[in-house]
């Protein structure tokens, strides 16, 4: 293997691919990455068995070859080269030279035959989709994900796929977010996928939002493709829950609020709020909205916010750390929310947002205690 590539591109390949390499592993090859030179330039790929990504960058390759290298002392050598050209050279099955201006470096690496081969995913009856779109619904959703093992299945981010459109959904059972667009082009067929929120994160980071991307399902993994990039997840597996029976149709009081001055006083009133339950109460009455916490053994706060309210007056306790995660990912500057009673779920969506896309977050209250 013999191949000469700009630091730049080196680097752009390196890091699109070591987020995807284990921290810690008891499988020594998992904490390479594995450089492929073909006549169509470098092709690096990572993976720690669950993700695995692959990219290729250009460089002049005078002899094709392969072999894996250590992840993370390949990056920070790279990182610390001048901006100048980078002559790769392997020697036999394990030892790499590595030249660039006046440094030369000398890596041990594993043989290519030790890394883990990629999914078996087939391509030939893909969806299409814009990453743009893709990132749209991972960026608004994803947050509302699970991050405790009691249930698996709620870790991961439900992605139904239609003809019509494609939907993604999360939520930790008091909180939730579910978003549409429109479907751009696909095989028609549907699927109602769970997949792992870092994956989404691979995918929202690695590609461009104008590029076209395919997505394809073997048995248990989903595969996405660029022209220069892949990933690969493994999905998680079992029944989503029956979200639609949450989200409620018959919310007959609602608010509309400015976004930043809503959000302001959730964050001055949470200072105050407990450690363990983050409760304040939200008071709507008569074009305002108090708000009050009472903390025993610290103290307690007061503000109130205008509102646009509509409806009897309402007293409802939150988690003040889920109302401001919502909100963080509201599009607009102002917000609507909706309720019911003081122990219903409330919604909250972006006033104003002229987007096909759909937006919804609903939040389950807490119980006031007087």
């Amino acid at each position: 293997m013999k191949f000469t590539i700009t630091r730049e591109q080196l680097q752009e390949g390196l890091v699109a691919v070591a987020a995807s390499v284990p921290s810690k592993t008891t499988l020594p090859v998992l904490s390479n990455i594995l450089l492929e030179a073909t006549k169509d330039g470098i092709r690096l790929s990572g993976t720690d068995l669950d993700i695995a990504v692959a990219t290729t960058v250009s460089a002049s390759v005078d002899q094709e070859g392969a072999i894996t290298l250590p992840a993370r002392k390949l990056v920070e050598i790279v990182r610390e080269l001048p901006s100048a050209s980078i002559r790769i050279t392997a020697a036999g099955e394990q030892r790499v030279t590595i030249e660039c201006g006046r440094s030369r470096f000398r890596l041990l690496g594993l043989p290519k035959e030790e890394f883990p081969a990629f999914p078996a995913v087939k391509f030939d009856k893909a969806w299409h989709a814009t990453s743009g779109d893709l990132q749209k619904l991972i960026a608004h959703v994803a947050f509302a994900a699970s991050t405790e093992e009691s249930r698996p299945i709620l870790n991961g981010v439900l992605w139904e796929l239609r003809p019509e459109r494609m939907r993604m959904v999360a939520t930790n059972g008091h909180r939730l977010a579910r978003m549409d667009v429109p479907a751009t082009a696909g095989s028609g067929a549907q699927a109602d996928l769970i997949v792992p929120p870092k994956a989404l994160e691979q995918i929202r980071r690695l590609f461009a939002s104008d590029e076209q991307v395919e997505i394809a399902k073997s048995e248990n993994h989903l595969g996405f493709r660029s022209k220069t990039t892949q990933i690969f997840t493994r999905l998680i597996e079992g029944p989503y829950p029956n979200y639609e029976q949450v989200i409620p149709r018959e919310n007959d009081k609602s608010a509309t609020a400015d976004k930043s001055a809503l959000t302001a006083a959730l964050r001055r009133m949470s200072i105050v709020a407990s450690d363990q339950t983050h409760r304040i109460r939200m008071a709507f009455a008569n074009g305002s909205c108090k708000l009050s916490v009472q903390t025993p053994d610290l103290g307690e706060a007061q503000e109130e916010v205008t509102v646009s309210y509509d409806g009897d007056p309402l007293e409802i306790g939150f988690n003040a750390s889920y109302m401001l995660e919502i909100l963080k990912y509201m599009p607009t500057d102002e917000v609507r929310m909706t309720f019911k009673a003081p122990e219903r779920a409330a919604t909250c969506e972006p006033v104003g947002w002229d987007d096909p896309a759909s937006f919804l977050t609903l939040v389950m209250p807490l119980r006031l205690v007087d």
